[in-house]
């Protein structure tokens, strides 16, 4: 009696069922992590930029901010827009979204930079009432 002689299969052939999805799948995290580095490393860069602190330490001491959203006041999710700047000139058009205790609202800033910030447009926009604040009258 002759026993059936079966090649031993390859590593592929045994294994191939689970190591095509796995490695789909870690592609896709990989892609995944890759562009949420990518965009929280933007939203961190535009909380660090002069107009960013700017508009929030202004927001942060108006009275009517204050009377509106309560305090304290803080960022609400992600700053959106686009800052460019290059050593001692550049622009900012950016929406800060921002919260109280009372309510929610978005700070937009409009400016251009020659060494110093100058901002034409720095306004808080309040959601539940629809009021706006200018941040920038005196």
């Amino acid at each position: 009696m002759q026993e059936d002689y079966q090649p031993k299969k390859s590593w592929w052939d045994r294994n191939w069922k689970w190591f095509v999805p796995t490695g789909c799948l870690s592609i896709i995290v990989l892609f995944v992590l890759f562009v949420g580095g990518i965009f929280f490393g933007v939203t961190s860069l535009m909380k660090e930029s002069d107009a960013y602190k700017d508009a929030m330490a202004k927001a942060k001491i108006n009275k009517e901010v204050i009377a509106q959203l309560g305090t304290p006041i803080e960022g609400d999710g992600m700053v959106s827009g686009k800052i460019q700047v290059n050593d001692h000139s550049g622009n900012c058009n950016i929406q800060i979204p921002i919260k109280g205790p009372k309510g929610t609202g978005i700070i937009f800033v409009t400016g251009t930079k020659r060494v110093k910030w100058k901002y034409s447009e720095m306004v808080v926009y309040i959601e539940k009432t629809d009021d706006e604040i200018d941040l920038l009258m005196k």
